[in-house]
């Protein structure tokens, strides 16, 4: 319980920024943005197969969520929506730490770090947008979520690396291609019928003459 406590405090103090805040507060549009998408992941995240404790099977959509967002706010909606998960019953409190940090905010930064390479070493055009920041950074967010939960759990020794093996890395490959197509759709959709709402995306960049 005290990780859990200290884990979610770091978490809220480092993703605190006072200009990020004031935009929250001063723009309704992103408040409509941050509410929506924290009900959406926590409607989401509670659809799950849970194969054994803290090994539980869901997408993430945590990659489309930062690209609207930004990391920031991002991490915000994950975090509110682990909290509601934990209160619901659908994770586990002992776990909560766990989810916060590898289903949360490693596929934040992790969709953030892609995005900025791919800002400044790629061409800026629709497609790669698209398909590295939504489609690969997706799939990218939810094997390393997999990956870092399964370490955590075997080298704490609360399962053993074959059990982790064969009960949950092993759907690695039937997840990643369906997260990367979630979060690849979602930005086709969201920047077609409303790119203002896209806060990494910018048309000028990326449409105009291409």
């Amino acid at each position: 319980m005290l990780l859990n406590l200290l884990v979610f405090f770091a978490v809220a103090y480092l993703a605190f920024d006072k200009s990020t805040l004031r935009l929250l507060m001063t723009e309704k549009n992103k408040q409509h943005l941050l509410f929506g998408y924290t009900a959406l992941l926590t409607i989401l995240w509670s659809i799950q197969a849970s194969i054994y404790d803290g090994l539980e099977v869901h997408f993430l959509w945590m990659s489309a969520c930062t690209l609207f967002l930004g990391p920031r706010l991002a991490i915000y909606a994950g975090f509110i929506a682990t909290l509601i998960n934990c209160m619901l019953g659908s994770y586990q409190w002992d776990n909560a730490y766990m989810q916060l940090i590898c289903g949360v905010c490693i596929p934040a930064l992790t969709t953030y770090l892609v995005y900025v390479i791919s800002y400044h070493k790629l061409p800026r055009h629709f497609f790669i947008y698209v398909f590295i920041c939504g489609f690969f950074a997706g799939a990218l967010s939810i094997c390393l979520k997999m990956l870092s939960i399964s370490g955590i759990l075997a080298l704490t020794g609360q399962y053993s690396w074959e059990l982790v093996f064969d009960n949950y890395l092993i759907l690695l490959v039937l997840l990643a291609f369906p997260e990367a197509l979630l979060n690849g759709m979602t930005m086709t959709i969201g920047i077609i019928y409303a790119p203002s709402w896209v806060r990494t995306f910018y048309d000028e960049q990326y449409l105009d003459d291409k």
